[in-house]
């Protein structure tokens, strides 16, 4: 982060011109190490399994019971849609999970959005072209399932035992690797949950405002990754990330923060302060804890700068105008305006879905809201509702 206030991207590129990194798109900014990590042995484990046209990392979210995928590694075959959907709801995946072994899928349910055993939803339309055999190997933390890591195959009876027994080295290099790369990208979730400095999560309502509008900007993001080219990496960061976009609360008053009722407008100053601070705070944590590698840093460093900045330069603290805004920040903007009209707070009933949906609407017509992260929420509607189910509404202090 420079100290005039600039966005940055990634650290490979902070001398390049902010203009020419602002103009690249968040997939080429933002290619995750652990994707590239993941496609390196799959281009070497070809050679003994030369039928395994892809490699996918599929993350379990406990809290949703959703498994989706985060990694593809496509050497051949044609494309696959990517996988999201409730784990309860595929038989075969449960049994995965409930035995713990790794399991060889054929002729597989598990891609199969519109078959009657699974029930992963496409995103954008994509629909699977044809996982025809499956080696699916659990990957767990303890007790806690953390995904499962599938080799794939468009070919029928590909993961022969012979196949397996193969492949079992280059399974275990993978298995380290993303648990490595979950690590890595759970570091900053570590300094959360340990360090004083992100005191002000332990408020519940701020806690569960935060659960809520990772996930609406993880749904807004997988929406429009047709649209940018988004990659599996970049979501998955977004998601990660997006929680702390109002880190720089931490440095102002709690008489502001927890006010039980409308700020003033010499408050509503105060409190915008908190994205510089913000960004301060950021850059303390990444030299603190050496994460200036970690895949994704860029976005962070976005989110937390530019998560108030409106496409018309009536935001703050720049005043970035329309595209200079980078789409990490703008979907985290939209994702955190409409958990606030959804929420309770002390001094306000919630607004229902369609009402706040509709009162984004016009602010997109007023020229501030990105209209294509509105319209990935109004398409995101029973993912919606499943959130508002998990993670309930408690009054919490002042937003801004």
């Amino acid at each position: 982060m420079h100290g005039d206030g600039r966005i940055t991207d990634a650290p490979a590129r902070t001398t390049s011109p902010v203009s020419e990194r602002l103009a690249m798109s968040p997939a080429d900014r933002h290619k995750a190490m652990l994707g590239e990590r993941i496609e390196s042995v799959h281009r070497q484990l070809v050679a003994v399994a030369p039928a395994v046209d892809q490699v996918v990392w599929m993350r379990y979210d406990a809290a949703t019971d959703r498994l989706e995928t985060i990694t593809i590694s496509r050497l051949s075959g044609p494309p696959l849609c990517r996988y999201e959907g409730r784990l309860s709801d595929n038989a075969e995946l449960c049994r995965i999970v409930r035995e713990r072994k790794a399991r060889i899928l054929d002729s597989s349910p598990v891609a199969d959005p519109a078959g009657e055993q699974g029930s992963a939803e496409p995103a954008n339309g994509e629909r699977d072209l044809g996982w025809q055999s499956i080696y699916a190997v659990p990957l767990f933390e303890g007790e806690a399932i953390q995904g499962l890591l599938c080799m794939a195959s468009v070919t029928p009876d590909v993961f022969t035992p012979e196949t397996i027994a193969d492949l079992e080295v280059y399974v275990g290099l993978m298995r380290v690797l993303v648990c490595r790369g979950l690590t890595a990208t759970q570091a900053l979730e570590g300094a959360e949950r340990g360090g004083s400095v992100f005191a002000y999560l332990r408020d519940v309502g701020i806690g569960t405002h935060l659960d809520r509008m990772a996930r609406y900007s993880r749904m807004i993001a997988r929406q429009l990754s047709s649209l940018h080219a988004l990659s599996e990496q970049f979501i998955e960061q977004v998601f990660l990330f997006a929680p702390l976009h109002d880190i720089g609360k931490v440095g102002i008053s709690d008489a502001i923060v927890l006010k039980p009722s409308s700020l003033t407008e010499e408050e509503r100053g105060l409190m915008a302060t908190h994205v510089v601070l913000g960004m301060k705070i950021i850059e303390q944590v990444v030299e603190g804890f050496q994460l200036e590698s970690l895949a994704g840093i860029g976005i962070l460093r976005n989110i937390v700068a530019g998560h108030h900045e409106m496409l018309d330069g009536s935001g703050y603290p720049l005043g970035l105008v329309g595209a200079a805004i980078p789409l990490e920040c703008r979907i985290v903007a939209v994702a955190d305006i409409f958990d606030a009209l959804t929420s309770r707070r002390s001094y306000k009933d919630p607004i229902s879905v369609e009402e706040s949906l509709a009162m984004l609407d016009a602010m997109v017509a007023g020229g501030t809201l990105d209209g294509e992260c509105v319209a990935a929420l109004h398409a995101s509607r029973r993912q919606i509702d499943d959130v508002i189910r998990v993670f309930g509404d408690q009054a919490s202090g002042s937003g801004a």
